[in-house]
């Protein structure tokens, strides 16, 4: 079936996809991207370190550590030799948890083609540095264009062909602007887009990866609250004064605030922050639970980017003169051993403040140690 234009639509431009693509991380999500294209029509090689997961995808046509009963296209073939999935890739997607991003990009850049792009899909701050991720690729990747992909998408939903929309962000040189259906963001999105996965393009990675990182210690603040008992009032006000947060850091940093309103911002700020599907929120709602740390998740050493972002985003913040509470009452809890019934009692009983932030006011909180400490206790 053919499909009509929605009336009013401009006629649009055409642009080339790439032909062979190289995913770099074989877990879920490097999996459902790699899934996407190969489904695009792009032939796909996902690299993973696993041997068992490399072969099980080859032979079974399916990945059960990660996307169980999940059936992968004819057209996406897994490697375990970083060589073999650079070989012949016209663009590269690095798609490795934020604390393997350099060591991964560093190897990427010894095979990948000169001037070849490359999209990170890793959400964070590294630590050391407080470089976002496409600036820390960058220093090992030499004279290649580098962007990102994110947007409010979780993997299982992606590979199952579930409708999704994502942004793919890369500077736009002059050249670019000029033949924009050459450009690499735009070349990417196409790459990706199929009848179920739509991306869009931006130019403003800033936005996108402050998004990113941000969003995932706002969740864990859901999670908490979700987990003391608290519902759907708790939430909103966490999502929305969480992307007040969101934005503070964007435009500190050179992005643009319609950007944080869109995919990459609000986008997968409201998703991450709505179900425990999200890594980040379970970890809150067993914090919030009561449970110790070294005990969630069954006492199973998973990776939660907010977990590592909540230090790395507020360390960034100070450096900057920015006051982000949510952010860092979470890194209280997590990293300074701060009872989350206390922490949270805190953060509400913060000053009065304004919205707009222009109205710059500031009052005293009439709330009583009493009644602080009752909030507290609840949730406790």
């Amino acid at each position: 079936m053919k499909l009509k234009p929605i009336s009013g639509d401009p006629l649009p431009s055409q642009a080339h996809p790439y032909r062979r693509a190289a995913v770099i991380g074989a877990g879920a999500w490097g999996t459902a991207l790699a899934a996407t294209l190969a489904r695009a029509g792009v032939a796909t090689r996902l690299w993973g370190r696993d041997h068992a997961v490399i072969d099980e995808i080859n032979v079974k046509r399916t990945t059960e550590r990660f996307l169980p009963g999940v059936p992968m296209p004819e057209g996406l073939h897994a490697v375990h030799r970083m060589q073999a999935a650079l070989e012949g890739a016209e663009v590269a997607l690095i798609v490795v948890p934020s604390r393997s991003v350099r060591s991964v990009a560093r190897q990427v850049a010894e095979y990948a083609a000169p001037g070849m792009p490359v999209a990170v899909c890793a959400k964070g701050i590294e630590a050391e540095t407080g470089l976002l991720m496409t600036q820390v690729a960058e220093e090992e990747l030499g004279r290649r264009p580098v962007g990102c992909v994110s947007g409010p998408t979780f993997a299982r939903e992606t590979a199952l062909g579930h409708p999704t929309a994502a942004t793919v962000a890369f500077p736009f040189s002059y050249a670019d602007r000029l033949t924009p259906s050459e450009a690499p963001a735009v070349r990417l999105a196409v790459s990706l887009s199929t009848e179920s996965f739509r991306a869009y393009v931006s130019d403003d990675l800033v936005g996108v990866e402050i998004g990113g990182a941000v969003k995932n210690v706002i969740a864990i603040a859901c999670g908490v609250m979700t987990g003391a008992g608290f519902a759907e009032n708790t939430r909103a006000a966490l999502i929305t004064r969480g992307l007040d947060e969101m934005k503070q850091l964007a435009e500190a940093l050179g992005g643009r605030r319609e950007t944080v309103t869109g995919l990459s911002g609000i986008g997968d700020l409201t998703l991450t922050c709505s179900s425990p599907t999200s890594r980040n929120m379970s970890l809150g709602q067993q914090l919030g639970q009561g449970i110790p740390r070294d005990a969630c998740f069954d006492g199973k050493p998973v990776v939660v980017e907010g977990e590592v972002n909540a230090t790395s985003v507020t360390d960034l913040a100070r450096r900057l003169g920015l006051r982000l509470p949510i952010c860092e009452t979470v890194r209280a809890i997590l990293h300074e051993g701060a009872a989350p019934g206390e922490a949270f009692a805190a953060l509400w009983a913060r000053p009065i403040e304004a919205e707009p932030r222009a109205m710059d006011l500031s009052f005293a909180h009439p709330a009583t140690d009493q009644a602080i400490a009752t909030l507290a206790e609840r949730i406790s």
